[in-house]
């Protein structure tokens, strides 16, 4: 039997981290030695949020927890995997919408690295609905996300009025 760890990395902007987030990350804590959030740096995205606060949104969110680390990368994924030793690409399907980009994605990275595995986990039926980018827009718009997203983020969601 191999006593090699199973390391699970669960890449994304977290642009804010949501609790449909935090749902997939405790889950995947249960089939992995080790989980490393990892935020993307994403040209095409315009985030509300530094690399450096979604991070720190991340840590707060997850104090106490053991066996995870949050991390960031700028290159491609499948090099950043190697990087760290991960062997398993965790993703969240939340409807049949993202399941045609997840699979492009997890095909792209088979493709480039064929000893990474990619698992697709669906949320929470609580959060199956959530996003980061409808809690940004209801945040602009002075609506309530309390429930949606960690303690630790409200504030800077109310403060910043994401999009003002």
């Amino acid at each position: 039997m191999s006593t090699q760890k199973k390391i699970a990395v669960y890449p994304g902007t977290f642009d804010p981290v949501t609790n449909g987030h935090l749902d997939i990350m405790k889950r995947s804590l249960k089939m992995f030695d080790k989980l490393i959030v990892a935020v993307a740096h994403n040209p095409d995205k315009k985030p509300a949020f530094s690399i450096e606060r979604r991070m720190e949104f991340i840590q707060k969110s997850t104090v106490g927890w053991e066996n995870i680390k949050v991390d960031h990368f700028e290159n491609l994924l499948t090099d950043y995997m190697k990087t760290v030793e991960g062997g398993v690409i965790v993703r969240g399907l939340r409807a049949v919408t993202d399941y045609e980009y997840e699979l492009q994605m997890g095909l792209m990275n088979r493709t480039l690295d064929p000893s990474i595995e990619t698992i697709f986990m669906i949320p929470s039926l609580d959060y199956s609905f959530l996003s980061s980018r409808l809690i940004k827009e209801i945040a602009h718009l002075r609506g309530d996300v309390k429930g949606l997203v960690p303690e630790s983020v409200l504030p800077f969601l109310q403060k910043e009025r994401v999009g003002d």
